[in-house]
């Protein structure tokens, strides 16, 4: 079979994830013709994805999200407005992702929660199937814990959700753990897509926590906590590091964002703490450490995540960095967790590999029109 992958390129996720499937299609003897990633204006692909994706890729022009400078919060004004004075951008992008599925003819197209790919079926109705992959998608789930309150933010993001699944035969929902599939909401639960690297590492328990942030202004609050708890070693992982380690006093290094550093460390940490970033989580799990899930303040797909992570045994939910609530959960934490979960993503390969040849050999139904497709005159 041959597949085109389509990946939201914000943040490291969604494109760790479609370097885990690459791996797995190609090593059932399967060939990925072409990725295209969706990048805000003028940012360039990661280069941990170019060196390591092994297919040609290219860039979308997308949406991208707006954080307030000195808070952090997603600002979600912002981000709708930015996006409405570059509709026309997005439109030619639209275009440009229609005529390489038109160029490429693959057996099955692969959206990486790209929301540019579920508008491309809705309107222009490309020839090749559609699957859609996400954590997200889990949001459609009976059973997931959405976050208390918060309606308006809860229908936002069950709109962005279904809008990501127009035309898909079937949403791979990554989940913690294993559940229960959807069918009337086009729904199976799947595994999450780990990095292979993963695997490799022997964990062992040092006594630091761990600590990683993707906005480099949460610095002063995980700074505040420390002076709080100065006898707690930490490591902290972010954005506006410079250096490779930089000890700031005798318990706190800063490091800068380096793979392969970052999971050597999570290896030996005891702890980690991070912003409930769906990869981070599952990577902890895997290596049986409890995990502190804060999520950015006003990202409510984060406090989704942090709900469904402490009600899966990853750890503790919190609203900041309450290292003192943490330290007070640990106790509690069962290490059969790891266990289960390493059963779970175990069957990663063979329940991908089955979706992928559904989609691409799909039985006849009633109806020929896909899942959310736009009809037009």
């Amino acid at each position: 079979m041959r597949f085109l992958f389509v990946i939201q390129g914000e943040g490291r996720g969604h494109l760790t994830q479609a370097i885990s499937l690459a791996q797995i299609v190609q090593n059932a003897g399967h060939e990925v013709v072409m990725a295209m990633v969706g990048l805000a204006p003028g940012r360039p692909i990661p280069a941990f994805f170019a060196e390591q994706f092994p297919a040609p890729h290219t860039t979308l022009t997308t949406p991208a999200m707006v954080y307030c400078p000195k808070t952090n919060r997603l600002n979600v004004g912002a981000t709708v407005r930015q996006a409405l004075g570059k509709l026309g951008t997005f439109r030619r992008s639209m275009q440009q992702l229609h005529e390489a599925i038109e160029a490429h003819r693959p057996d099955v197209v692969v959206n990486f929660f790209e929301l540019l790919c579920g508008l491309t079926y809705a309107f222009y109705d490309p020839s090749a199937p559609v699957v859609s992959v996400a954590h997200q998608f889990m949001a459609l789930h009976p059973d997931f814990p959405f976050p208390a309150k918060k309606r308006l933010d809860k229908w936002s993001f069950l709109a962005l959700v279904r809008l990501n699944g127009i035309g898909s035969s079937e949403l791979l929902g990554l989940s913690f753990d294993q559940q229960a599939d959807a069918p009337e909401q086009r729904l199976r639960v799947v595994p999450p897509l780990l990095r292979q690297e993963i695997s490799k590492l022997v964990a062992t328990r040092e006594p630091y926590f761990l600590a990683y942030t993707t906005q480099p202004g949460l610095r002063s609050q995980v700074l505040a906590v420390h002076k709080q708890h100065p006898d707690q070693p930490l490591r902290y992982y972010h954005a506006g590091a410079t250096e490779t380690e930089q000890a700031v006093d005798e318990t706190f290094t800063e490091c800068k964002l380096d793979g392969q550093r970052y999971l050597s460390d999570m290896a030996r940490c005891s702890a980690m703490v991070t912003t409930a970033g769906f990869e981070s989580v599952c990577e902890a799990m895997y290596l049986g450490k409890p995990v502190l899930m804060m999520p950015q303040p006003n990202h409510y797909e984060q406090a989704c995540n942090a709900q469904d992570g402490q009600r899966a045994g990853a750890g503790l939910a919190a609203e900041s960095f309450d290292l003192s609530g943490f330290m007070h959960y640990l106790p509690t934490y069962n290490p059969i967790t790891q266990i289960r979960f390493h059963d779970w993503q175990g069957r990663v390969s063979g329940m991908f590999l089955a979706a992928l040849h559904r989609a691409a050999n799909p039985k006849p139904s009633k109806s020929s029109r896909r899942a959310g497709r736009v009809q037009t005159a």
